[in-house]
């Protein structure tokens, strides 16, 4: 035990140690609450209790896989039985193995948020209905924040009844209609996985007493993003025992949009009346600036558990409030600030993180970074599993597994090209719907109403999957996968097409191909429903590129869980951060406000809030506000700072136009008090720009440059060890800090610090 428990503090010794109670452990923002769920494991572990009685529940599929991998090597490998995995996976695990008990088919496939989309699409046509005035991305929405509070298209179509509300009536019978396609094509969503578990659990009593006799002990992470669905599901595994232990931070529940119920973490001890309340409050991650600041954000919410963050790190990093003209000057700033910390060797740039509150923030932010020849990665946009290409081999996949897959089916049948058209789909989807089949078996009942050419083109296609489909009972998902792109015709066309975009989709493929072989080295489960399963429920943090080469983008709901040394909070506006009308509707200010703690805390050493004074918004300018949570953070807009009347009207005339630039640079000697320095922001107007207390409030940036003391001047030639010949086109910075584009012969263009460039100059 003493082995267990010497690395933890005080609090987390406490809550690893109590395993016969209901316990909540209010864990804060690099708390080190990985580390006490996984001695807790441990801990019981070393109690005697047998591995397969404990179940574990996370989020993320990486969260996860770190959790088993601590426990194992906590507990030398004993660890292997202990169900560690995310709901999702967790509910999969149990339909497949309960699937003959509760009228479900075990080929069950798994829809994503695209393939619900296009079955949605399909009932909103069947129904008559206006696509415009029944938007199929809302309405799948509507469909799962249903299924994430439990309620069928029946109890929707009550609500409705009762409020006299037609369009909700409409929304229940896509819904009914949905539903009914997917147990056509034995398929469910995301929704139905935890929704199925939960309805058989309440409707079949044997199967819920066995899995309570299974799992004696049940953790749950991140408690406080649980939904509904989820909540009833712990609740019924948890039983008369409640022996339940959950861990989470009401302060950083940020998915109430997606149906998580902040209530859910504070009420706990209503529920579990005899819980036993540990808090962690020791932050082994950030500065002790970034916790008070932060917390005096999120301190303003009234609906919280009190908790004050404290540590024991030293405070050397830096907090700053950076203004700008638009966001085009805010993302050559951040760039800017970026790349003189990572040539300077201080930093990596994967120590470098930029939130933004809406995806549409970050096209101004890559352009820049593309100027400054910075690389990046931007997390959550379209993902290596969401590509065409790779849709389509997957969607063979998941036709072979379960040939009742309409969806599936109607991606593929015609891809690569096979002469089945748009009009003998449509027959076929009639026969099908007459005879109330999928389309796979509707093929058989289709020989005496299509022509000719057409039945041929379908019964090879049928004689194709039926070959894959023998295939499955004897060789890896490997195999089958190069089957597929080989014999379906697949890779041929693309490499007949012969252009960069098919050569691209090649590699893809290829990549594909190295991924299930992956797969079969490292799970259990090496069949392809396992491979399926697993690829479906893969979430955008789990394909995080943790390389040592590029900054990482992401929006601020994506960040929760990840760490860096340096973070950007850009947007910092009332309007778009909270975004929208949240700001007047109590529940959703609160939520915003978690966010922006969320945010704050992600920072290790240096953190950096962003804003401008004026931003372009559907092709309008529009001037802002800084947001109120700067404020109160301790921030304040500076032209209403102390400063004299006649030093501001300075500023306001001459900074921020481009020959007032040129003027303040000129007379900068007059202001020495605000200039802190003197280095070149490459923006959509390119202006020279002199950072001043105008522009950074409180610490100062991560980086200064110093006096001028370089030999390089603009028109100089030079030869780089890598890219060989160039010219000084611009230079920006001071002395060993000199920033330099050069153009280079071989018509590249690189922005680089002069002194780890190893340039030599040349007459």
């Amino acid at each position: 035990m003493n082995n267990l428990t010497e690395n933890l503090n005080q609090s987390q010794k406490e809550a690893a140690l109590c395993i016969n109670s209901p316990l909540i452990i209010f864990a804060g923002a690099g708390t080190g609450k990985t580390r006490v769920i996984t001695h807790r494991i441990a801990y019981l572990l070393s109690q005697g209790v047998a591995a397969w009685k404990i179940l574990a529940v996370t989020f993320t599929n990486k969260a996860a896989a770190e959790m088993r991998k601590r426990v194992n090597d906590l507990a030398a490998g004993a660890a292997a039985d202990v169900h560690i995995s995310t709901f999702h996976s967790f509910c999969a695990y149990f339909l497949r193995i309960e699937a003959s008990n509760i009228n479900l088919s075990p080929e069950f496939v798994i829809y994503d948020f695209g393939e619900q989309k296009n079955v949605v699409k399909d009932c909103i046509k069947e129904l008559n209905l206006d696509e415009k005035k029944f938007k199929p991305s809302y309405v799948t929405d509507r469909i799962s924040r249903a299924k994430d509070d439990l309620k069928t298209h029946e109890d929707l179509a009550k609500d409705a009844s009762a409020l006299g509300d037609f369009f909700s009536a409409s929304i229940s019978n896509i819904y009914a209609l949905y539903q009914r396609k997917l147990k056509t094509a034995q398929a469910l969503d995301f929704g139905d996985l935890i929704l199925t578990t939960v309805f058989a659990l309440q409707q079949h009593p044997e199967i819920l007493e066995k899995y309570r006799a299974k799992f004696k002990y049940i953790m749950v992470d991140e408690y406080q993003d649980t939904n509904r669905a989820q909540y009833v599901l712990t609740k019924l595994l948890a039983g008369n025992d409640n022996n339940i232990c959950v861990v989470g931070d009401d302060d950083q529940s940020v998915y109430g949009w997606r149906g998580a119920d902040v209530n859910n973490i504070l009420d706990f001890e209503k529920d579990y009346p005899n819980a036993k309340t540990v808090k962690l409050e020791q932050n082994y991650r950030s500065t002790p600036k970034i916790l008070e600041t932060a917390y005096n954000v999120v301190k303003n919410n009234a609906r919280r558990i009190e908790k004050k963050l404290w540590t024991q790190n030293p405070d050397d990093g830096s907090l700053s409030l950076i203004k700008s003209k638009n966001e085009n000057d805010e993302a050559a700033k951040v760039a800017d600030i970026i790349f003189l910390n990572s040539q300077n060797g201080k930093f990596n740039l994967s120590d470098f993180a930029v939130f933004y509150r809406t995806n549409a923030q970050s096209r101004v932010l890559e352009d820049s970074f593309r100027r400054a020849g910075i690389p990046y990665s931007v997390v959550g946009t379209l993902r290596f599993y969401d590509r065409a290409e790779i849709k389509d081999i997957t969607a063979y996949l998941k036709l072979i597994h379960n040939p009742n897959d309409n969806v599936s089916l109607k991606r593929i049948i015609n891809v690569p090209r096979r002469a089945i058209g748009k009009t003998s789909l449509e027959n076929l989807e009639r026969i099908a719907s007459e005879r109330n089949i999928s389309i796979w078996r509707a093929i058989e009942f289709a020989q005496e109403e299509l022509n000719k050419g057409t039945l041929k083109a379908l019964n090879e296609f049928a004689s194709l999957i039926n070959s894959f489909i023998n295939l499955k009972k004897s060789e890896t998902v490997k195999t089958i996968a190069e089957n597929v792109i080989l014999r379906s015709g697949y890779l041929k066309e693309l490499e007949l097409e012969n252009s960069p975009e098919s050569k691209t989709k090649i590699e893809n493929i290829q990549e594909l191909i190295s991924a299930i072989d992956d797969f079969e080295k490292r799970s259990p489960d090496r069949t392809l429903a396992g491979y399926l399963t697993q690829t479906a429920l893969i979430s955008d943090l789990d394909l995080l590129d943790d390389s040592k080469g590029k900054v990482t983008m992401m929006t601020l709901h994506l960040a929760k869980g990840l760490e860096f040394d340096n973070v950007f909070i850009t947007g910092l506006e009332e309007g778009l951060f909270p975004v929208g009308e949240s700001a007047f509707k109590p529940e959703e200010l609160e939520e915003e406000r978690r966010l922006m703690y969320v945010g704050m805390t992600r920072a290790r050493k240096n953190l950096f809030l962003t804003w401008a004074s004026e931003r372009t918004v559907y092709g309008k300018t529009k001037w802002n506000m800084l947001s109120r949570f700067a404020s109160e953070a301790g921030f304040k807009d500076e032209f209403s700072d102390a400063r004299s009347q006649k030093e501001n009207m300075y500023f306001k005339n001459n900074y921020y136009s481009k020959s007032g630039l040129n003027g303040a640079r000129s007379e900068a000697g007059k202001f020495q008090g605000y200039a802190k320095a003197q280095y070149k922001y490459k923006t959509e107007d390119s202006y020279d720009y002199i950072p001043s207390d105008d522009e950074v409030i409180k610490d100062e940036p991560l980086y200064v440059p110093t006096a001028d003391l370089s030999p390089y001047k603009i028109g100089d030639f030079v030869i780089h060890p890598v890219f060989g010949k160039g010219k000084i086109t611009e230079k920006s910075g001071k002395g060993d800090d000199v920033k330099l584009i050069i153009l280079f012969d071989n018509g590249q263009w690189k922005k680089l610090l002069a002194k780890v460039s190893n340039l030599k100059i040349i007459a």
